[in-house]
């Protein structure tokens, strides 16, 4: 999810803990060196070990079933992918005054796509990930997670968090075009899946792919993985890209009007609370939400727009 930078500690976890839970239950890797990556995500820290492996480890109880779940079914799903996926190399176990249990996974090279200009050809790599989501949606889903909890709703229908988005709307009176996004919300919702359950990621946003030679190099962070409706990957077309690339990766995910309608609910959820979250305390944060509500509403208007 959101990524995070910070010192090292948060969540009460730091590199010395890492340190001594690899020592008690990994002395293989015992000596090694743990450092904190440059940008971490949200819901887990993650910790450079030695030069080929991270430690990943969850920040509150909320996260653990993503630990069994990324373990059980990321080596599953690699082999159909396109690009790499995190290697699951060890889970660990509580330990060290650590409540959860944890991960050692490989080492992926490249760094994160959300920084402006590592993307060599966003045109390309909107087409490169469209692909990716494609084979992702392609590997059998049969006994993978279905939507839930676990996924934070994602990939069950966004009327899970019909309260959260009226009640930001109400917030941004005056910020916003509320009738508009009212629009675009409501269309969300009524726009059921009716197709069969695939797989998705849950968490497409370029903190969590990575970027190598200017082209997409990996893919990581299946925390929020599962099988059903893949309209919550669609997000990134209105967060990450614009114009002729999100063109090109809506050529490329061939989806219909109804799962871009859910892909625009999901993309207006998300911008909306953490526009209504930022507005008073990071000006700038709360500003690139509201660029991105723009797009999404503007997106709604071109598609509901007669054709001549």
């Amino acid at each position: 999810m959101t990524s995070h930078e910070g010192e090292d500690g948060r969540a009460g976890i730091d590199a010395a803990l890492v340190q001594r839970l690899i020592a008690a239950q990994f002395p293989q890797w015992r000596g090694l060196p743990v450092r904190p990556v440059a940008v971490d995500g949200w819901d887990n820290r993650t910790y450079r070990l030695g030069r080929d492996m991270t430690v990943r480890l969850p920040t509150a109880a909320g996260y653990v079933p993503a630990v069994e779940k990324e373990n059980t079914w990321l080596p599953v799903l690699a082999p159909h992918l396109p690009v790499p996926v995190p290697p699951v190399l060890a889970k660990g176990e509580p330990g060290e005054g650590y409540p959860h249990p944890w991960s050692v996974r490989g080492w992926l090279a490249g760094e994160t796509a959300s920084v402006p200009g590592r993307i060599g050809d966003l045109t390309g790599f909107a087409v490169a990930l469209g692909e990716f989501l494609l084979a992702l949606q392609a590997v059998d889903p049969a006994g993978g997670p279905a939507a839930g909890a676990h996924s934070f709703q994602r990939g069950a229908p966004p009327a899970f968090y019909d309260g959260e988005t009226r009640a930001a709307l109400d917030t941004l009176g005056g910020l916003v075009d509320t009738a508009r996004a009212t629009a675009v919300w409501d269309a969300a919702l009524a726009a059921g899946f009716t197709g069969p359950p695939v797989w998705f990621h849950g968490d497409i946003a370029g903190g969590n792919l990575l970027v190598e030679g200017g082209r997409l190099a990996a893919v990581i962070d299946f925390g929020t993985s599962g099988v059903g409706d893949p309209a919550c990957d669609l997000v990134i077309a209105f967060t990450l890209f614009s114009g002729e690339s999100r063109d090109a990766f809506r050529r490329t995910v061939a989806k219909d009007g109804g799962m871009w309608a859910r892909a625009r609910g999901w993309a207006l959820w998300k911008a909306l609370i953490s526009m209504a979250q930022f507005r008073a305390t990071d000006p700038a944060l709360a500003a690139e939400h509201g660029r991105v509500i723009h797009e999404v509403l503007a997106d709604h208007a071109a598609a509901a727009a007669p054709v001549i």
